[in-house]
């Protein structure tokens, strides 16, 4: 009989993915985030302003209003590029978030699986420097912290790195830049795009767009396949009660005003679009049309395809 090993355990039954026009974008699965955290990070989405939203049921919360969580990136192909979108909270480091502390996922066994293994990433887009979207910038090799991905160029707003560059940061933020940021700059890799209101193109079909708040450089990920676009949103949009009520903000936000504003400006730009939005911490079905709903929006799940089955 044969006894799966650590990193088996981790594994999916399949990678799940969606199309793009000619584009397959891959969620790259890191950890399923612990109820409290939705209580902590929204803390306006009670459990009764949840409960009137019955559409979030079952997928996005639960039947006593509890919201569910999630922590992935994603993984696509386009231009010519291999492309990965955040990289989570990352493995074996000291972080003062219990739920992300000293974490052994099997991302990067998600990651080859979905035939992107570290040495083929030639892209990292960081939509912000959060500690649970930097995580996997780095590896730990021989007590030292170095890129995971070598020949990468690693993406991320110039606002956002020259905000973070002046701020007084406590002792847990600095650690995480020591382990997670700084080594990418060490190492050269680091690129900072200035991104115009209107957003801008850094390869064929792929554009960053300005949404700011949570962070000043917040950016979220637009690709376009042979007329088909799909929006990944990193931390503008958190969960799907934000379609509902998008005054709901997250406890960190940086500016809760400019937050709220982008993300009624990117809600009313997609709605009924057809646009496929990809939630960065939105559980499973993960991605959705966003369409007007009373006063307001909701989201019209698309389960993910699963073609890329480990299991035979």
């Amino acid at each position: 009989m044969h006894t799966p090993s650590a990193n088996e355990a981790h594994l999916p039954a399949s990678v799940p993915t969606w199309t793009v026009g000619d584009i397959t974008v891959h969620r790259i699965d890191e950890v399923l985030l612990p109820p409290a955290t939705g209580t902590w990070l929204l803390p306006d989405a009670t459990t009764d302003v949840v409960s009137q939203q019955a559409w979030l049921r079952p997928d996005f919360a639960d039947h006593e209003g509890v919201l569910h969580l999630d922590s992935h990136g994603f993984a696509f192909e386009t231009g010519g590029l291999r492309v990965l979108v955040d990289t989570g909270i990352g493995n074996g480091k000291t972080r003062a978030n219990p739920a992300w502390h000293n974490l052994r996922t099997g991302y990067l066994e998600h990651l080859a699986a979905a035939g992107f293994p570290p040495d083929s990433v030639d892209l990292v887009i960081l939509t912000h420097l959060h500690t649970d979207h930097v995580g996997w910038n780095t590896v730990e090799v021989n007590g030292e912290w170095v890129p995971t991905f070598p020949h990468a160029r690693y993406v991320t707003s110039r606002t956002e790195r020259d905000f973070w560059a002046g701020y007084d940061m406590d002792e847990p933020r600095q650690d995480m830049f020591n382990d997670s940021v700084i080594p990418v700059e060490e190492a050269g890799l680091l690129d900072l795009v200035d991104v115009p209101p209107e957003g801008t193109d850094i390869a064929p079909g792929l554009r960053l767009l300005p949404t700011p708040g949570h962070t000043p450089g917040h950016i979220a990920v637009q690709l376009t396949g042979r007329g088909e676009t799909a929006l990944i949103t990193g931390d503008c949009i958190h969960h799907p009660v934000q379609f509902a009520h998008p005054a709901i903000g997250s406890c960190v936000d940086i500016d809760p005003a400019q937050s709220e504003e982008s993300r009624r400006e990117l809600l009313s730009s997609l709605a009924d679009t057809g646009t496929l939005l990809l939630g960065t911490h939105f559980p499973p079905p993960t991605a959705g049309r966003v369409i007007t709903h009373g006063d307001a929006y909701r989201l019209l799940p698309v389960p993910a395809a699963r073609p890329c089955d480990l299991t035979g």
